[in-house]
Order: structure tokens, then sequence, then C-alpha cells
């Protein structure tokens, strides 16, 4: 679109902010350019004074700009800058500013009756950072100031009998007239980002909350549906973790030794297969153990499974090896050294994730008390670490966990000690928690007997006589023993363990995941990230229940799994007949008879 070039009839008033706004920076004005500008181009209402000359414009033009500068480094520099106090502009200058940032992009005419304006009279606008607006009440009176014209339509925005002409792009109008309010609401319609990140904070911490019920609620529920779910829920969280930290390894070439080009950031395509080969061979020969532990007598007294027991071992081995020499047979030149580490990397992942969800589930199998107070305690030391640390911390702990606090480190300790003893003493009330699996198909609804472990058998200790006599008088009653159950020791040991060794394995997958350049192990989780960054405590802290438990609290019984593991493996087909036809004997001489 065309250029304007003569003046307006009736142009329209703006305050002296906004004309300031407008007016550019020039060099020494000749008089006679002055007496020019000087002439008055519109009639001026009663109340205003006369205009002033272009160099005192200019120069409380500069002075302002100036100033603005500063207020925007001293805000920046604070890092407050829309709570620090400042100056607040008025609706004109606001308006001003706007159309000031605009005029670097739009070339605005000026409004002298020449066809072109002079080259002194109008160089370039030196640009100056345009302030967020704020919207304020005017208070300076209407002087008459320039039109717009050219490629930019006018909006007139109506302000106590004043009228202001704008750029209509600079609030999306199509040369129409609004309002002071619709003025304020547009100057105000950019987004903070201060907000924008708060709001983004409010709803990350809003998803995570309710991921974190639905994850426990799912627990619960399957905790109450039986053993055979929570083994399934740990193998489920054992396959995803080794998912996502294999995936971590790239098979990608980037130097292949054979030089060709063709091989070049191309994928072996046995890796994947081979990796869940042995994923599967692992399962199958850890599992296989424990359900030949702990069903015996369901095994061995089964035909049909009778081969696969009695030859378990030799038969992982055996697939082992088949994939052992799979992998030796994709070897290709231009990926040996992304094939060993692979290798390398696989195996270690099956150490540390697959043999530690066996543990878990060898717990689960123990009695449900030894999987869910555990790790019941891991999660109370996370949550009383993360309160405590928000509330007092100050003190960083360790440098590949920035957001943990030696305050938040010693409080999740205590609280997690006191914690335990009521936590893990409501629990060894129900027999379905402490009872030894021996049947799949139990829940929590059914009635579950068996003879307890000692530990949670109730006991009372003497108390010291000095102690004694000192009690009583502070309580005023008679006090001379403390009942007490041996779990509650064990338990804190328990806590002890999980408050101090546990989170190290959170320590480490964040080594892990600086190591690799990652916020999170993956997404398996909305809100808290893969499923790794859930379980990397649990691990650690299931691997210390089972040793802790099978070496200094299970009870080493004969059993009738035992005995009939025994008979099967140890004795021929004769030497068992034997056995059957006196142990039939010696039933019927203590009366019992058998069919």
């Amino acid at each position: 679109m065309s250029r304007s070039s003569g003046t307006t009839a009736n142009p329209p008033f703006v305050s002296r902010s906004a004309f300031d706004a407008l007016t550019v920076e020039d060099v020494e004005d000749s008089e006679d350019e002055q007496q020019q500008e000087e002439t008055p181009q519109t009639q001026v209402t009663s109340t205003e004074h006369a205009k002033p000359s272009k160099s005192q414009i200019k120069k409380a033009q500069k002075q302002a700009r100036t100033e603005r500068r500063k207020q925007l480094k001293a805000s920046s520099k604070a890092g407050t800058a829309n709570s620090s106090p400042r100056h607040t502009p008025s609706l004109e200058e606001s308006i001003a500013r706007m159309a000031d940032g605009a005029a670097d992009v739009y070339p605005l005419p000026t409004t002298h009756t020449a066809p072109e304006p002079k080259p002194t009279a109008e160089p370039p606008q030196e640009p100056a950072p345009e302030p967020e607006p704020e919207v304020s009440e005017p208070s300076e009176p209407s002087l008459p100031g320039p039109v717009i014209n050219g490629d930019i339509r006018h909006v007139n925005v109506t302000e106590n009998n004043s009228t202001l002409h704008l750029p209509s792009k600079l609030l999306g109008g199509e040369g129409q007239s609004v309002s002071k309010s619709d003025v304020e609401q547009a100057l105000k319609s950019k987004p903070d980002p201060q907000e924008v990140e708060r709001t983004k904070t409010r709803q990350s911490i809003l998803t995570r909350t309710l991921w974190t019920f639905i994850m426990i609620g799912v627990f619960v529920a399957l905790l109450l549906m039986g053993h055979v779910y929570m083994i399934m829920l740990a193998m489920l969280c054992q396959t995803i973790v080794y998912r996502e930290v294999t995936a971590l390894f790239s098979l990608t070439s980037h130097a292949p030794d054979s030089g060709e080009a063709e091989n070049k950031r191309k994928k072996d395509p046995w890796s994947k297969t081979l990796n869940w080969y042995f994923f599967a061979v692992t399962n199958y020969f850890l599992y296989g153990e424990s359900i030949i532990y702990y069903f015996k007598h369901v095994i061995f007294s089964d035909g049909q499974l009778l081969p696969f027991a009695t030859n378990h071992r030799i038969i992982s081995f055996t697939l082992y090896t088949i994939g052992f020499v799979g992998f030796v047979m994709s070897l290709r030149r231009g990926f040996l050294k992304q094939q060993f580490g692979l290798f390398c990397w696989v195996h270690m992942s099956l150490l540390l994730i697959v043999v530690s969800g066996h543990f878990i589930v060898n717990n689960i199998l123990e009695g449900m008390i030894w999987f869910w107070v555990p790790a019941s305690l891991v999660i109370c030391n996370d949550i009383f670490a993360y309160v405590w640390g928000m509330t007092v911390g100050r003190t960083p702990l360790i440098k590949l966990s920035p957001k943990k606090t030696v305050e938040g480190f010693v409080g999740a300790f205590w609280s997690t000690l006191l914690f335990s003893v009521f936590w893990g003493s409501y629990f060894m009330r129900f027999n379905y928690m402490i009872c030894p699996v021996h049947d799949l198909g139990v829940s929590a609804w059914s009635n579950v007997q068996c003879t307890p472990n000692p530990v949670f058998v109730w006991k009372v200790w003497q108390i010291w006589s000095p102690l004694r006599v000192f009690l009583s008088q502070l309580l005023g009653k008679s006090v001379t023993v403390i009942p007490y159950a041996p779990y509650q020791l064990h338990l804190l040991v328990f806590a002890v363990f999980a408050s101090l060794v546990a989170p190290f394995g959170g320590f480490f997958a964040s080594g892990f995941k600086r190591a690799f350049n990652i916020k999170d192990f993956g997404h398996s989780i909305p809100g808290h990230g893969g499923m790794t960054d859930r379980m990397d405590c649990q691990f650690l802290m299931g691997v210390f229940t089972y040793v802790y438990y099978s070496s200094l609290i299970r009870e080493h019984h004969v059993s009738v799994g035992s005995i009939l593991q025994m008979i099967v493996s140890g004795l021929t087909v004769n030497e068992q007949l034997e056995l059957v036809k006196d142990l039939k004997k010696y039933m019927e001489g203590q009366g019992i008879m058998i069919g």
C-alpha cells in the first residue's frame, strides 16, 4: 500500500507521552526547521499549553528511555521484574511504548506536507527495550500528534473525550473504536513466563500426586488378591526396568572395524532378539528354582513335572549355551566392539535386575510381610526425606542428587525408625501376612492357618530393678515387665538399612542418568518418569531382606516336600516300594488303617 503524504483534516489528539514515543532523535535542527515544527497543525483546546520545541522533546524522550532502561536492568538483575516497585506508566505511555516498538517494524510517515521527509528530520530511530506494559490512570493532558498512516490501519481508542490513533496490528483490530478496559485487557494479555512456569509446576505436581494414589491403590488391591498377583506385579516391574536399562545401550556403529560404508549407523538385527532370549532363560532358571523349592510337595508328586524338576539345572544351562553360540554366530565385522559391549551390558543388567527381582519374589513366597513392610519402609523414608528437606533442608548431601539435603536425610532416618515399629507391629497380627505360601490360590479373605515363626511370638522383658522402681514411681503403678516381639527388633534393622543404605540405590541411578545425560529412564509412569526411577531403591532393599531373613530368621526344619524330594531323587523304584511297605506297617502299628 502507498504512503500518505498530505496532512489530514481534523487530525486527532494524542497525549504528550504518545507524541514523545513517536518522535525520533535527530541532529541539531536549523532555526527554519524548528519554526516549521513549531507551526501548529491542529486547534488546541484552551486547557493545553504551547507545544515545546523539538530539541526539548528529544531530550525528554531520551531521558525517559534512559530511565526505562535503568528500571529494566535493575528488575532483571534482581530477578523480580514483576514484583519489584517501579514507576507505573500511564495508559498513554503504555500505548506509546507499543507504538514505539512497532515503529521499528512498520515505517511511519511524518506529518509534514512535503511528499518525502528530509533525512535530517527523520533519521532511523534508536531501538529501545520494550518493558512489560502496565496500565494506570493517565496523568497528562492530550496534545496534538501525528497520525500513523500507510500500511497500518487505525484503531480509535476513546478515553475522556480524547481519541488516540494506534496501529490496529498492535491490538489485532480492524479500525474499530475500543474503550480503555479493552486496551488494558490487550496490554495485559501477554503471557508471563513466570506464571507459565508456575502453571507447569502445578500441573506436574497434580499429575504426580494423582498417579501416586493410583499406584498405591493398585498395589494394595493386588496385595489383598493374593500372592500370585504380587508375583506377577514383581515380574512385570522387572521386565519394564530391564527394557528401560537395555534401551540405553545404542548399538550403532560410528567407526566400523571393516571400514565398510554401508555398515555405518546400522543396527545388529540379532541384538534385541538375543537380549530378550537371555532374559527369558535367566527367568526360567531362577523362578524354576523357586518353584521347586517352595512347592516340592506338588512338583515331585506329579509324574509329568518330575522330569523338569529333576533336570532343571541342566536344561537351563543348555538353553544358555544355545544363546551363547547364537551370539558368537551373530558377530559381524563393523559391530564387534558394540556387540561385545552389549553382551556385557545385558549380563550386568540381568545380575542387577533379574536376580534382585528373583529375591523379591522369594520374599513374597516366604510370607507377604517380608515383602510389604520393607518396601513400605523405603517409600516412607523417601517421603520423610522430602518433607524434612523442604522444611528445614539447607545443606546439600551429595552432588549426584543436588536436591537431597543432610537435614532431610537425618530427619528421615529417625522418622523411619519410629514408623517401622508401629507399621510392622500392626501387620504381624495377620496370618495372611506372616504365613509362608503353600497354596497360590489364597487371598486376604481366606482362612490361612500356620505355625508362626518364633519372631512373631510375643515375649516379656524383665525390667532392671532400679529402672523398675523409677518407672513405677513415674507412672504411678507397678511396672515390672515390658512385652515385645523379636520381629520388632528386626524391624529396626530394616529401618536402618532403608534409611542409610537403600537411598544409595537412588544415588546410583542418579549417577547413571547423568552419565547418559537423561532426566528419567523412561515414561512408563506419568509424572514419575520410568519404572527404574521408582524401583532403584527397592531392588537393593529386596536383596538385603532376603539375605537377612534366610541367614538369621528362617527356620531350617524338615518338611514333607524336602523328604519327598530326597525319596524321589535318591531312592530307586524298589527302594521306594520298600519304604512304602515299611511306612504302612508303621502306621498300622499306630492304629491308623490305610486302605
